[in-house]
């Protein structure tokens, strides 16, 4: 669809953005709103007159939400309460985090009171536009450009001072047309969410499906005709009759765990250097060499850790979601080392396809045993013994069939994950028209005044 444009333009004077409707204007942030910086955590507070409060962070600020299940609380002086309470409209904003979520941000509507917020987080308070058209404004693409090109940068983190929020130029309408503009992007952008959440819950659906079909081959083979027995495990059920019903230990010649010496924040450049695995190596079934820390020249390096083909990888340490997920090194990469939230199983003969034990670790019957052998202090860290492991029941099927198996698997894998990656690559497209639209609409690239006009008369 093709929207019209504005009758005049002028140059706001700014690369960037270019030209807007003649009859808009282009101001600082700091003449239409001013900022409230956060109170740090660690201040001395003996001998005042303290009260605890709800006390906002980085990871409370999403990008168009607020995620408040998790809000922490602090005590403060009780002089200072004033000084750093939220009021209804602030638009917050994190000074820093990964590249893509720079300057993030929603607007507070008093979900909590009282409730203060951290220093690096920015209480942005609007005094000559709407806190929905700055908050619209902020989480376009030509703001998110001008906090990129003003931040400090590192390796993998971004942050902004209050001083380049409040340089922000924001495009100011006549107020008739900001909420037309809004009223447009609302109507708009609710279409594109609606047509995101289909694809996302397809993507759900075959996830669900691909599960299924792991679990169902791992468990109960690929011939619905065969006899079946129990299998005395209450969690895995009946089994065909011909397995061999064992646990993972007696599948195991090695089980090892790996070293965690302090890395490089970057991975290995070729395979003449040495890395240490990270955790996430192993996520999502898949092994990925790529997740790894580059071991610093002067630590002498423990070549016995190094990765084999065949190797079953298991997380030791992660959250409950992810400890335990396993993968299969496809090929030696004797330069990475083992680390040591990750196991290392080298299984014996009986195992002719070790991907059929990882495949069998990841479904929701051995799931639900690892998970529920998890423990400790902290949910975003758990840990798994060797023994919940070890003592794993698996029905083992002949060398033939597990590679039958196996093949059944990959290939029902191949068609679901075109499927999944075709529903992704849609939502990816209509994120993008999402972005784009939004900053067309802001900017004055295009003209909505008459499409909102159309449509009242339509509704009335």
């Amino acid at each position: 669809m093709s929207f019209p444009r504005y009758p005049e333009y002028s140059d706001s004077g700014l690369g960037w953005l270019g030209a807007v409707p003649k009859h808009w204007q282009v101001k600082p942030l700091k003449f239409v709103a001013s900022v409230q910086t956060g109170i740090a955590k660690g201040k001395d507070n003996a001998g005042k007159n303290t009260i605890e409060v709800s006390y906002l962070r980085v990871a409370n600020v999403q990008d168009g939400y607020l995620a408040l299940d998790d809000v922490s609380r602090i005590e403060i002086p009780e002089e200072l309460l004033g000084r750093y309470s939220l009021r209804v409209g602030d638009v917050l904003m994190n000074e820093g985090g990964d590249f893509d979520k720079l300057g993030r941000g929603h607007i507070w509507n008093g979900e909590i009171e009282p409730c203060i917020h951290q220093n690096h987080v920015f209480a942005v308070r609007p005094n000559k536009i709407s806190s929905a058209w700055l908050n619209t404004i902020t989480g376009s693409g030509y703001a998110q450009f001008y906090f990129m090109t003003r931040a400090k940068q590192s390796t993998n983190l971004a942050s902004i001072s209050s001083t380049n929020i409040m340089e922000l130029p924001i495009v100011v309408p006549p107020e008739d047309e900001q909420r037309a503009i809004l009223q447009f992007l609302h109507t708009e952008t609710t279409k594109i969410d609606h047509l995101m959440a289909e694809q996302e819950k397809l993507i759900a659906l075959l996830k669900e499906k691909r599960q299924v079909a792991i679990a169902h081959a791992v468990t109960k083979g690929l011939d619905p005709t065969v006899p079946m027995k129990d299998s005395g495990v209450e969690w895995l059920g009946e089994v065909p009759a011909h397995w061999q019903l064992t646990r993972v230990k007696h599948l195991t010649n090695n089980f090892d765990q790996g070293w965690s010496p302090q890395c490089e924040s970057y991975p290995v450049a070729s395979e003449d250097e040495w890395g240490v695995l990270k955790v996430g190596c192993v996520n999502g079934g898949i092994f990925n060499p790529e997740e790894n820390k580059s071991l610093p020249a002067e630590l002498d390096p423990l070549p016995e850790l190094g990765i084999r083909k065949g190797d079953l990888l298991i997380s030791r340490a992660n959250t409950r979601e992810l400890v335990g997920s396993a993968a299969v090194a496809l090929r030696d990469y004797p330069n990475l080392l083992l680390c040591d939230k990750l196991y290392r199983l080298r299984l014996g003969d009986a195992v002719t396809s070790t991907e059929f034990v990882a495949y069998y670790l990841s479904t929701s019957q051995a799931r639900g045993q690892i998970e529920l052998s998890a423990s400790g202090a902290s949910s975003s860290m758990l840990n798994i013994s060797q023994a919940t492991i070890l003592e794993m029941a698996i029905a083992l099927p002949a060398d033939e069939e597990q590679g039958e198996i196996v093949a059944f698997i990959e290939s029902e894998q191949s068609k679901l994950n075109a499927l999944i990656a075709e529903a992704q690559h849609a939502i990816d497209l209509l994120k993008e028209r999402r972005t784009a639209l939004i900053s067309a609409a802001v900017t004055g690239q295009i003209d909505v005044r008459g499409l909102v006009k159309k449509e009242q008369e339509q509704a009335a």
